[in-house]
């Protein structure tokens, strides 16, 4: 028995032709994968953006209404942790540099053995003493140390995710007459800024002759419409692009013949903005469709399964129980998630009725499939907000430097009896997350009108969806302040 997580970061649930049947954006290979798998409909992210996201993948449970981004906790009982002690080989793949960044410690430390592949965005690989050349006329963002990167990948081969492919098929290779493994393959494609060798541009007929503009701002749009409708073709460039050699893994996996005792869920952790709502990017913003309602596909060996749909709701929580179950492995008691195997094999109709997902500090939102609500602060200044760590580092920096006579220390979180810091939490000074473009709350009939434009004003409706929201907080074991900011105590 083997198991194999395919996580592509980033990726647009809309632009797959497993959900859409027809689209523009050329992805074969997700569209074979899917195929011989089970498609779920009604999957949803948990915690976002990246960091948060992993967390609830790897623990089994919702990081965004304790913290935000972070590094693994010494408390937390992991899936790889819970494989090894039973016996269940790991190994991580990835070009993920945030990993390997302040705020994103002990995660790919929990494998037994983890490769990683150098070059995308910010990753500190390049190093040249002297600043590069910078462009000198740009729409959208780029940094010093990213030029410095572009500039040594020439060949596709070069490209980190293409890198990430090709080892991950030498890694299966190298075991091929291995058993009870499990491999996470984790590519940062499509994740911004979108590269990729022109050849795969030409696919989409692009003619935009601008300045470049391949890395949006997290901002409303200020680009002309020729240069947002050239951003998505980049974008699904970079998308074909990553396919293309995630083919070659499903090559690898058809030639070792895997498929017959090999457990493999593909996803992605959230979607992005271009251009939708007037916006780009994440994080400013309310949680949309397009950020939450996420693609997986999972194929089951021994089940006949393949092409069946699941409109059940589910969430990346999920996929630890899911693995261990698949191992036969008990589930620890700290996960919240549910393994989705009893829906593949029928014996169970619905694992939750709401699911229930955010950023820290930001909006929370609750969906059940019909409807979607965004709980919005009740207050400009967004407090009370306190986040929880016994790992006090975050995006590229450190919880509570600015004010450390108000940090406080205790046993606060009710599943671990570790002792965590409690950070006062303000969004000064913390660009990366803000209620930028959500300041009120908001509801939606999402059968209706799923791509929310048309907010509903119906005062009875929301206070239902505002009852579900606390009672889903509640089951999370919420901190208490949570329901003071968002006005539901």
């Amino acid at each position: 028995m083997k198991a194999i997580v395919i996580l592509l970061d980033t990726l647009n649930r809309r632009m797959l032709q497993a959900y859409n049947g027809q689209t523009w954006v050329k992805t074969p290979n997700i569209s074979r994968l899917a195929k011989k798998s089970v498609v779920f409909d009604q999957h949803w992210a948990g915690s976002l953006p990246c960091m948060p996201a992993r967390r609830d993948l790897l623990t089994g449970r919702l990081d965004f209404l304790e913290r935000g981004w972070g590094g693994m906790e010494p408390f937390d009982r992991t899936l790889t942790q819970t494989l090894k002690s039973h016996g269940v080989f790991s190994h991580m793949v990835t070009d993920h540099y945030h990993y390997f960044a302040t705020g994103g410690e002990n995660y790919c430390q929990t494998f037994d053995t983890w490769d990683f592949h150098r070059g995308q965005e910010n990753d500190p690989w390049v190093s040249r003493v002297c600043p590069p050349q910078m462009p000198p006329k740009l729409l959208g963002q780029t940094r010093p140390q990213y030029e410095k990167n572009r500039r040594a990948i020439v060949a596709e081969t070069d490209y980190p995710g293409p890198q990430t492919m090709q080892a991950a098929c030498r890694w299966l290779e190298d075991n091929r007459d291995a058993d009870r493994f499990f491999l996470m393959v984790e590519a940062f494609d499509p994740h911004e800024p979108f590269d990729a060798p022109q050849r795969y541009l030409e696919l989409y007929g692009d003619d935009y002759e601008g300045p470049r503009f391949n890395w949006p701002w997290y901002d409303k749009v200020m680009e002309p419409p020729e240069a947002i409708r050239h951003l998505r073709k980049r974008y699904a460039a970079n998308l074909t692009m990553i396919d293309h050699w995630l083919g070659k893994l499903l090559d690898t996996m058809d030639r070792l013949e895997l498929w017959d005792d090999t457990l493999v869920i593909f996803t992605t952790d959230h979607g992005l903005l271009l251009g939708e709502h007037e916006l780009t990017g994440k994080n400013f913003m309310h949680v949309y469709n397009e950020l939450a309602h996420l693609p997986l596909l999972i194929h089951v060996p021994g089940m006949r399964a393949s092409g069946r749909r699941i409109a059940a709701l589910t969430q990346n929580i999920d996929l630890m129980p899911t693995v261990l179950d698949f191992f036969d492995i008990p589930i620890p008691e700290t996960v919240r998630g549910q393994s989705l195997l009893r829906l593949i094999d029928g014996s169970q109709e619905k694992l939750r009725d709401y699911a229930l997902y955010g950023m820290f500090g930001l909006t929370v939102n609750l969906t059940d499939g019909e409807h979607t609500y965004m709980r919005a602060p009740v207050r400009e200044d967004n407090v009370p907000c306190y986040a929880y760590t016994a790992m006090p580092t975050t995006f590229r920096s450190y919880y509570g430097t600015g004010d450390p006579a108000r940090i406080e220390t205790g046993r606060f979180l009710s599943y671990t009896n570790y002792p965590v810091f409690r950070f006062p939490y303000s969004q000064e000074g913390r660009p990366f997350m803000q209620l930028k473009h959500a300041r009120e709350s908001l509801l939606f009939n999402i059968r209706e009108d799923y791509d929310q434009l048309a907010p509903i004003r119906n005062a009875e409706l929301e206070a239902f969806y505002a009852a579900r929201l606390k009672e889903a907080m509640r089951a999370e074991s919420a901190p208490a302040e949570q329901f003071v900011r968002l006005g539901l105590e």
